[in-house]
């Protein structure tokens, strides 16, 4: 039984990937998610249903539009692959409904908001807001013991990066607030590690693209922090607990 939800998971996942392709192109370009239909961002022409299977239409088309021969990014597969699999893996990790639904939320929100964040550098309200939304109602809905601490969760995460918003309004921008907060309904105690993975990966990273520019080009270089709170949030799905276990076992 658990195989069949596993194939169910990675089949809609790669679907769900797909959409999230879509989400991710035109929703900072303040563009339509339902209409016009998929077509060629090079040429306009419409994508057959044939040529719409996620993964696979990528493959037999070698990565060009049929109709102009336009190479297609390798991400778009990518973001559907990847989508797959964590949709599949969530399925494994998680037993009970509530968890596995808020764990599908997080991939569905993760995915496109860190890929939106690198290429735009904005996190935008229209997926966090009614995340948030949906995020508290599934965990009222199937999980209501653990809403309380998923609450307290949010404001945690969100009050924290807030506190850095305020110290430092350059480095921390008000999407990543939000974004932080939408962890803490999502993963509940496992936004520790979350964000602590996220501030350590994101320092790491911004020290390392610091020291490969000249002293006097280092002034105004913005490194985008949601991708590093989608990792952490990932991570975190799979491994929170026991992240957060071995630290308590460490300290006994």
């Amino acid at each position: 039984m658990l195989a069949t939800e596993v194939i169910f998971a990675a089949l809609a996942g790669a679907m769900l990937g797909s959409f999230l392709n879509v989400v991710v192109y035109r929703l900072p370009r303040g563009e339509s998610l339902l209409s016009p239909g998929s077509h060629c961002t090079s040429c306009s022409s419409s994508v057959k249903p044939y040529d719409n299977v996620p993964v696979l239409a990528w493959m037999w088309l070698h990565g060009r539009c049929r109709a102009c021969r336009a190479a297609i990014s390798p991400r778009y597969p990518l973001v559907e692959a990847a989508t797959a699999a964590l949709c599949a893996g969530v399925v494994l990790a998680r037993s009970s409904a509530g968890g596995i639904s808020l764990g599908v939320l997080a991939v569905l929100v993760l995915v496109p908001v860190a890929l939106i964040d690198l290429d735009h550098h904005v996190i935008p309200n229209r997926i966090t807001g009614p995340a948030a939304i949906l995020a508290i109602a599934l965990g009222s809905a199937l999980d209501p013991s653990g809403e309380p601490a998923r609450l307290i969760a949010c404001a945690a995460a969100g009050g924290f990066l807030a506190v850095a918003a305020l110290v430092s309004p350059r480095g921390m921008g008000i999407g990543d607030v939000k974004l932080a907060g939408l962890l803490g309904l999502l993963l509940g105690a496992s936004v520790a590690p979350a964000m602590a993975i996220a501030l350590v990966v994101g320092v790491l990273v911004g020290l390392v693209l610091l020291s490969r520019r000249a002293p006097g080009a280092r002034r105004g270089v913005g490194v985008p922090f949601g991708p590093f709170l989608a990792l952490g949030g990932l991570t975190a799905l799979f491994a929170g607990h026991a992240i957060i276990a071995a630290y308590l076992h460490h300290l006994t």
